[in-house]
């Protein structure tokens, strides 16, 4: 008998004629995340499955699995011939050593002798013939075997389900390019929307020397962690320290968090169509901080010409941003005590609900497409 890993996926079955384009997109992923291994896919019907891998190695290529979009469970299962002395050797060998059980089964292969309630029958009662500690209970079992006799002569033996990422496997969905800072809330926003389908590529704003290079580490980090979801990132890196200094230099120090947003929305708009991405994805929280109220969302998106932005996490509080950072791996990143660009000239009262009229009238005192030239100059790019 073999060891296998069998895959389902999640809303591909749902796609109608177009389901062939979400599957080959799908088996694609799944070998981008199992690079490295040695291994074999194979489709089913349905379903995929994973063998030809060493047995050891089944743990690290169940937790690769678990970052696949699109995948709705996982099974490790035993491949046998179709043969009921072959399959009772791999349920016994699935089987706990007490407590109760059922054995669900079914059969594809309806050339098969017996048919799935004989299958289940004869397996169950071998099992309790052979095994003192377990019983039959049909409705509140402590565990479930379960039997898949397939249509090219090997059954599938397997008693538990690990729950898969879900959503939809990326790249059916666009591209977007995630506007990711040091903080909690972007990588959240862009695994979400990787989630939906999307291919996400990054840009991140820094303001060196204001800024130490461990910050810069810190965002690369954070990008690679998000990377493993999406089957790779490009990670943008852009200098804003110049329009940070001419705005302190120039404005009201009120307006500096207002501005500087709309000169990362103009420059993040710019990189976005250069790359092919169709739309921005940002981790705003309605009202969690003051450039994020309707007014300051109102006065970033005014600046956006050609593409949409996507807010993932804008009915979200802190708490529940949290608890999904914690759940990708990215929360011990992003806590770690390393200030972003926005905190740099940060004023002591920034004003929470600007004006259209005030805002222009403060941008009014910069040359806004040359401050854009210079920090597209200083673009940096970091495939992960």
């Amino acid at each position: 008998m073999e060891k296998v890993i069998i895959i389902r996926y999640s809303e591909i079955h749902l796609k109608g004629k177009n389901r062939g384009y979400f599957e080959r997109v799908f088996a694609l992923n799944i070998e981008k995340s199992l690079k490295g291994f040695k291994h074999e896919t194979r489709r089913l019907s349905g379903r995929y499955l994973v063998e030809g891998f060493d047995e050891f190695q089944t743990d690290a290529l169940l937790e690769r699995l678990k970052r696949v979009f699109g995948i709705h469970s996982m099974s490790v299962a035993l491949k046998v011939k179709s043969d009921m002395d072959l399959i009772f050797a791999a349920a016994k060998e699935v089987c706990s050593e007490s407590g109760t059980f059922k054995v669900v089964s079914h059969r594809a292969d309806k050339t098969f002798p017996l048919n799935s309630m004989q299958i289940s029958a004869e397996i169950g009662g071998r099992l309790i013939s052979c095994m003192d500690k377990i019983s039959v209970d049909v409705h509140e079992p402590h565990f479930t075997i379960n039997i898949d006799v397939r249509e090219n002569g090997t059954s599938l033996v397997f008693n538990e389900f690990f729950k898969g990422a879900g959503g939809m496997p990326v790249g059916t969905s666009g591209k977007g390019l995630l506007l990711i800072s040091g903080g909690i809330d972007s990588p959240v926003a862009g695994h979400m929307i990787a989630k939906r389908g999307m291919n996400i590529d990054c840009i991140h704003f820094h303001s060196y020397p204001y800024t130490n290079m461990q910050a810069r580490d810190k965002v690369i980090e954070l990008a690679r962690v998000l990377s493993k979801y999406t089957c790779g990132t490009r990670l943008n890196i852009i200098s804003v320290t110049h329009i940070q200094e001419e705005i302190h230099k120039k404005c009201n120090g009120e307006y500096m968090v207002t501005l500087l947003r709309r000169f990362m929305m103009r420059i993040a708009e710019k990189c976005a169509l250069k790359s092919g991405a169709q739309c921005l994805i940002t981790g705003e929280s309605l009202g969690q901080v003051a450039s994020q109220t309707v007014e300051g969302i109102t006065s970033s998106n005014s600046v956006i010409k050609k593409l949409p932005v996507l807010r993932p996490l804008c009915g979200f509080d802190k708490d529940e941003i949290i608890e999904r950072s914690r759940a990708i791996g990215a929360y011990d990143i992003s806590v770690q005590p390393y200030e972003d660009c926005c905190t740099v000239f940060l004023p002591k009262h920034p004003v929470i609900k600007p004006t259209m009229e005030n805002i222009l009238s403060e941008e009014g005192k910069l040359d806004v497409e040359g401050l854009i030239d210079e920090a597209m100059q200083s673009l940096e790019v970091i495939t992960l």
